[in-house]
């Protein structure tokens, strides 16, 4: 992550390689620890909520 980048950014980011990690993580417990980590506001997670579903849709099902 670069200085100077936006937290929602740096929070995407580290979701992402979370779940690159570990693809059954709580997706609960990883947007309330990235808002914490990177200081978001209750917009910004709410962001991330929408982020993470929309990409879920995109996926397809097995």
């Amino acid at each position: 992550m670069t200085v100077g980048e936006a937290p929602i950014k740096q929070a995407i980011k580290w979701i992402d390689e979370q779940l690159r990690d570990n693809p059954t993580a709580d997706r609960t417990r990883l947007v309330d620890e990235a808002s914490q980590r990177f200081d978001l506001t209750p917009l910004d997670a709410d962001f991330l909520w929408r982020h993470l579903v929309e990409r879920q849709k995109g996926k397809p099902q097995p």
